[in-house]
Parts: C-alpha cells; structure tokens; sequence
C-alpha cells in the first residue's frame, strides 16, 4: 500500500532556496509528533562514470562531452541538492522536527568518494544555509561498510547462496534479459548505430558468477551492458543538456521511463533478492536503527548511492515508485525517509517510511517540486509501524555482521 503525496514549493516558510508545505497526507495526525529521522539519499547529478557505457559500444553520432570530470558532480547537480535539502527542511519545519531558524543538529555521513562527499556537503548548504555542517566519511579511496559491506567483508558472504537466490528470485539472467527484449530494442535505436538489432552494446553471454576475490558477483549479459548506457541517458536529461544532445534528440521522458527498466534490473540482481538484500543492507539498515533510536542529532543522513537505496529498500521488502522514472530506478537525489513519532498521549512509538523524489523535469529546470510516497512495510500492517516492531522485522532481514570491524563512526 502506497500514499502519495505532493510537495510544492509556495510562499510561506521562508528557508533561502525555497518553501514548502507538507500536504495533509503526510502530516502527522494532530497527537502524534515526529522525534526523529533518518535519510538515506542517492548522490547527486554527476557524469557519466568510467566505463558505464561499455568500450565498443555503437553510436551514430559521438557522445555530448560533460563540464565536468567522470563520476563527479555537476554544479547543476550541486544546485539540485542545495533545492531538495531545502524542500526537506521545510517539511521537518511543519512537522516540528526543527525550527525554521537556527542551525539545526544534522549528522550527514557519506560514503568516501568524491561524488558522494561534494553531495553530502551541497547537501548540507541547501539544509542549513551559513551553519557550515560537517560531512563525516573515511578517508577517499578506502571503503565504508555502510556503502560497501561486501568489499568491506562485513558479513560472511557466501556467492553460491547469493547466485541461487538470485536466480530464484530472477527466474535467471537469461529469463531476466528476456523480460526487457524489448526495452533493449528500443535502447537501440536511440543509439541509432548502423545495424540496431544486432545489438549496439557489445555484450557476453548472460550470467552470473562469484567475484575473483569471493567477496561479490559478477553480473554478465545484456543487462549488465545496457543498464549503464540507459543511465547516463537520463543523466544528460536532468543535467539540462540540449535536447539535440539528450539521446541525440531520440528520446523523451516516456521514453527515459521505459529504458529506465534496464537499469532498475541491475538491482533485481544486486540488492532485491532476499540474500542479496540481507548483506547489502546488513551495515546500513544497523545504522538506520541506532539514528533512530540514539539521543544524538534529531536527522542523520546517509549519503549514499543507488544501491544504498534500493538496498534497504529491499530489506524492508517495499518497492520504489516515483513519477517519471521505472519502479526502483533511483534517481539523483532520491531518498529513503524513515522517521519515528511518538503518540503525545499514549507515548507509543510508530515509525513511518517514504520515498522522496523529483521528476525529471524538476531536475532539469532546478524546481522545487517533490514526490513523497508514503510505503507500507509488509509485517507493519499499516504505513504506521509500531517502533519496535519496525525493527525487528528489519533486523530479521538483515544478515549478521562478520566482527566488530564494521564500526563506521570516524
């Protein structure tokens, strides 16, 4: 069950970059009051990565060149996220988690690359302009258990286990390329190469394999091809590129949507399976729980990437609609809510989560429009969770830690 809510920004609430309020169905009923958050966000608009359109891959014209270096965020990216914390303060304000002034009690925790340490501090700006919020993270290049739990052998990760239960809940990678014939087709000819239905990605057979190391899986296929190509696709859409140079003018939101499918798919390997999920989100899901239950800062966000979202996402067995884009394609900035309210009378406890998004068109113009849909945890019963029952049926989901080494707090 899912309750959708649109966020607007208007006059009111005056908070720098923008205002908002909160429609009523998302607000708290009058005798229950909000205590305390947690984010978990998707980084900012950012270039293509290297590699994410796969070496020998065809097109008709060359590729719209970027402002920026590989994987790193855009200013027009820095400037979305400066909007979007903005439109987040503004509901915390109406529900009385923060005051409209002042400088509120944020921890923000990103993962250690560039991309997600300059999101988390543009981030931060947007929230709480003038308070110069820290952005903690390890040092660059090291990994996070949080972002990073099976490079980080944060759990003792079994490939076997996670191909079978990968392949149960796919039906296969065969199976699974097949189910988006005709999503690839249309990737094809967007790219517009000579012979389109040859296959304009260069791809090997579909398969799915344990890592060299043991730690991961190696996805293989046209899934694994395409997925990345159909991403920076809709990157240069909600960059604001030209529209000759967004697909070479080949494409439209509708379209975007439906190649969209390919990249969802990557996390119908990687996070959405139930062994997947249970050691993708082993560290993270902890995390979220001790925010929630801490007397530390009243908002802390994870500042993550895609699969840090789908991967709790998957945890707590919720899918991830958003207006303009494929179920569970997460897009820039995107973000996981989940928040604990306490029922002034009683003192009861409840936890709510939601998922967070602007459209594509908001994106590209810097709007301050946001989707909030309110998502029911199955074992909940209601988008209302008793607090403790939230949790455990999280933590059920969630795979035991290998040691204390996967402490994340610098």
């Amino acid at each position: 069950m899912k309750t959708k809510t649109w966020i607007r920004g208007i006059g009111g609430v005056c908070l720098g970059v923008g205002v908002l309020v909160a429609s009523m169905a998302h607000a708290a009923p009058s005798r229950l009051v909000v205590e305390r958050a947690a984010m978990v966000i998707r980084h900012g608009i950012r270039a293509p990565l290297d590699g994410e359109v796969p070496t020998g891959t065809r097109t008709a014209a060359p590729w719209p060149t970027w402002p920026v270096a590989e994987s790193r965020v855009t200013p027009h990216g820095v400037r979305a996220l400066e909007i979007v914390a903005a439109q987040d303060r503004a509901l915390f304000v109406s529900q009385g988690l923060f005051s409209a002034n002042g400088c509120p009690a944020v921890r923000i925790h990103s993962n250690s690359s560039d991309r997600t340490i300059a999101s988390g501090a543009a981030y931060a700006n947007g929230f709480a302009p003038g308070c110069h919020i820290a952005v903690d993270h390890r040092p660059i290049g090291t990994i996070d258990p949080i972002f990073e739990p099976l490079r980080a052998g944060a759990t003792t990760f079994d490939p076997a286990l996670a191909i079978a239960s990968i392949n149960r809940d796919t039906g296969g990678m065969v199976a699974l390329a097949n189910r988006h014939r005709v999503a690839l087709a249309t990737l094809g000819r967007i790219l517009g190469c000579a012979q389109p239905d040859d296959g304009c990605v260069p791809t090997d057979a579909p398969a799915v394999t344990p890592s060299a190391d043991g730690r991961e899986i190696v996805l293989a296929g046209p899934i694994r091809a395409a997925s990345g190509v159909a991403q920076v696709l809709l990157l240069q859409e909600v960059q604001g590129l030209p529209r000759s140079d967004v697909g070479w003018g080949r494409v439209d939101l509708a379209t975007l949507q439906q190649i969209g499918t390919l990249h969802a798919a990557l996390f119908a390997v990687f996070t959405h399976p139930p062994y997947m999920a249970a050691h993708q989100a082993a560290v993270l899901g902890r995390e979220v729980l001790g925010a929630l239950s801490s007397p530390g800062p009243r908002l802390t966000v994870f500042m993550g990437h895609d699969t840090t979202v789908t991967a709790l996402a998957s945890a707590l067995r919720v899918e991830l609609p958003a207006p303009g884009y494929a179920t569970n394609d997460v897009p820039p900035g995107g973000a996981l809510l989940i928040e604990r309210l306490r029922d002034r009378q009683t003192g009861a406890r409840f936890v709510r989560v939601s998922y967070r998004t602007q459209s594509p068109a908001a994106l590209r113009q810097l709007g301050r429009e946001t989707s909030l849909t309110t998502l029911t945890v199955p074992g909940c019963g209601t988008a209302l969770c008793p607090a403790a029952r939230f949790a455990r049926v999280l933590t059920a989901h969630l795979a035991p830690l290998a040691s204390a080494g996967t402490k994340t707090r610098p």
